[in-house]
C-alpha cells in the first residue's frame, strides 16, 4: 500500500471541504498540469517519481486560485474620505564645460560632417561632449558655415535638458556669440534627447568667412563654453511612518576595542609606558601607520615598536582619538587639575597629528588653540602654527600679540624667547603686523575715535588673559 505524504493528505482534506461547502466538483489544481487530471490513488502511485518541487507547485497553484477568488478587503474607515496630497518637484542640475580648439586653420578641409570632439564631462548623471564641425555638418551648405553641437555621450532615454553654446570673444570686449535654450523654457520647454548620440546645436552656427575675421579667433584658437541643465522630476508625498534611527556608535564600538584590549596585535613603547593597539585600525586611520605596519618599507618588528620624540600622555590621547574619533578629557587623562593642561596637550597633539597624517585631529587642535589664546601660551602656539602650516591659528596669534598691551606682556615670557630662536622669520611678520596696528591706531586717533585694544582674537571675541 503506498504511503501518502502529509502534503497530499492535507490537500485532499482541503479539496473535500471546498466540495462540501460549494457543492460542486473538486477544484482542479492546474489546468496546464496533466497530473491534475489523475485521481488521488494514481497521484500517490506516481508520487515517488515526482520532484518535491512539483508537489509544492501544485499546492501553490491551488492556493493562488483560492486567493484570486477572494474579493479585495474594503478600505478601512480611517482612509475613506481622507484628503491626501503629493507634490511633483522639477529641478535642474546645471554644469558647464570649457572647450578650446587650437590649430583651427589646420582643421579646415577635413570634410563636411567631420568633427572635433571635446573630452566627455558629467552633468546630471549623464555624460556629454561638444562637437565642432570646421567644414559644417550639412553638405548643402558647401562648408560655408561651422557647426557646433552638444551630444548625449552616455546611455539614456528621453533625457530632458537645457543647453547653451557660446563662442567666446577673445578681445576682452565680452561680445560673446551665445545660442541659449535656457531663456526659452516657457516657450518650448526643455529639449528631449531620445538616445545616446542625440544632439542639440546649430548647423549654421557661424559663417566661416566672418568667423576668421572676428575676435572669436585669436592665435589660431577658438574658445567654446557649453552649459547643460538636466531637468529631473520626482514626486513627494506624505510619509506614513516615523522611524527614529539611532545615531552611529561606531566610535564607541572601536573605543571599546581599545579599552578592553581584545585582539590587539601590536604594542608601542612610549617614554617607558606600553600601549596596545590593533594594526588594522591604525592602518585605516593613519597613512603613516599604514606604511609603517604594512608598507614595503615596514619595520622588521611590527609587534613591538618604540616611539621616540613624543610623550606618553600625548600618544595615549592620539590612540584615543584614532579609536573614538573624539578628543579625551585632557585633565582626566593626565591626572592634572590645571587650566594649562588642555592648551599644552592641544599643542603636543597638533604636532603628533601632523606627524601621523591625522588631518581631522590637526584641525580640532588648531580650533581649540584659537579659542584659548593667552599671554603665556601665544608665543609657543605661534611657533607651532608656523612649523606645522596652521595659517588661521597663526593669524589669530599675530593679531593677539600685535595689540600693544599684549605685546609688552608677551615679550617677557619664555615662549617669546623660544619663538625668536626657532622661527626668526615670524618676527619680521610680527613687526609688520604691529606696524599696521600702530598705523591704524594713528588714523583712528586722528579722526577722534578712541581706539580700543581689548585683546580680541581674529573673530572679534574677547580673550581673557590667563596667568
Amino acid at each position: 500500500m503506498p504511503i501518502k505524504s502529509s502534503s497530499s493528505v492535507k490537500l485532499s482534506k482541503f479539496s473535500l471541504r471546498l466540495t462540501e461547502k460549494k457543492k460542486e466538483k473538486p477544484i482542479k489544481f492546474l489546468k496546464e498540469n496533466p497530473l491534475s487530471r489523475e485521481n488521488p490513488s494514481q497521484f500517490n502511485k506516481r508520487r515517488k517519481f515526482l520532484n518535491p518541487f512539483a508537489t509544492k507547485f501544485c499546492w501553490k497553484g491551488l492556493m493562488g486560485r483560492v486567493l484570486r477568488e477572494t474579493p479585495n478587503p474594503p478600505l478601512s474607515s480611517s482612509t475613506e474620505g481622507a484628503t491626501t496630497s503629493s507634490t511633483s518637484v522639477m529641478k535642474t542640475l546645471n554644469g558647464s564645460h570649457h572647450f578650446k580648439i587650437r590649430g583651427y586653420s589646420q582643421s579646415k578641409g577635413t570634410g563636411v560632417g567631420k568633427y572635433i570632439a571635446s573630452d566627455m564631462f558629467m552633468v546630471g548623471g549623464y555624460l556629454w561632449a561638444v562637437y565642432f564641425y570646421p567644414d559644417g555638418k550639412s553638405p548643402e551648405d558647401n562648408a560655408a558655415y561651422v557647426s557646433l553641437f552638444i551630444a548625449l555621450a552616455s546611455e539614456g532615454t528621453d533625457v530632458r535638458a537645457l543647453f547653451e553654446l557660446s563662442l567666446l570673444d577673445q578681445s576682452g570686449k565680452q561680445r560673446h556669440k551665445v545660442h541659449s535654450h535656457f531663456g526659452r523654457t516657457l516657450e518650448s520647454g526643455p529639449y528631449t534627447l531620445k538616445y545616446r548620440g542625440s544632439m542639440w546645436g546649430y548647423k549654421r552656427f557661424f559663417r566661416r568667412t566672418l568667423l576668421e575675421q572676428s575676435d572669436y579667433l585669436k592665435n589660431d584658437c577658438l574658445s567654446v563654453h557649453c552649459s547643460v541643465g538636466v531637468v529631473k522630476s520626482h514626486t513627494e508625498g506624505p510619509k506614513f511612518y516615523s522611524i527614529a534611527v539611532l545615531p552611529s556608535r561606531i566610535g564607541h564600538h572601536f573605543g571599546q576595542l581599545l579599552k578592553t584590549g581584545k585582539g590587539t596585535d601590536v604594542s608601542f613603547e612610549v617614554d617607558g609606558e606600553v600601549f596596545y593597539a590593533h594594526k588594522l585600525v591604525l592602518a585605516a586611520r593613519s597613512p603613516v601607520f599604514r606604511a609603517q605596519l604594512f608598507g614595503p618599507m615596514k619595520e622588521q618588528n611590527t609587534k613591538q615598536i618604540k616611539v621616540e620624540d613624543i610623550e606618553a600622555p600625548v600618544f595615549k590621547a592620539l590612540l584615543h582619538f584614532m579609536y573614538w574619533d573624539s578628543l579625551p578629557d585632557m585633565q582626566e587623562l593626565t591626572g592634572l587639575d590645571s587650566k594649562w593642561v588642555t592648551t599644552l596637550m592641544s599643542q603636543h597633539l597638533l604636532a603628533a597629528a601632523d606627524r601621523y597624517g591625522l588631518e581631522r585631529l590637526r584641525l580640532l587642535c588648531e580650533s581649540n588653540l584659537c579659542e584659548d589664546v593667552t599671554i603665556n601660551t601665544v608665543a609657543t602656539t605661534l611657533a607651532l602654527a608656523e612649523q606645522h602650516h596652521c595659517f588661521q591659528l597663526k593669524a589669530v596669534c599675530l593679531k593677539f600679540i600685535a595689540v600693544p598691551e599684549n605685546l609688552r606682556a608677551v615679550m617677557q615670557t619664555d615662549g617669546f624667547v623660544y619663538l625668536k630662536e626657532s622661527c626668526p622669520s615670524v618676527m619680521t611678520e610680527l613687526l609688520e603686523y604691529v606696524a599696521r596696528v600702530i598705523e591704524h591706531s594713528a588714523y583712528v586717533c586722528k579722526h577722534g575715535i578712541e581706539p580700543i585694544f581689548d585683546g580680541s582674537d581674529a573673530n572679534g571675541r574677547r580673550v581673557k588673559q590667563r596667568l
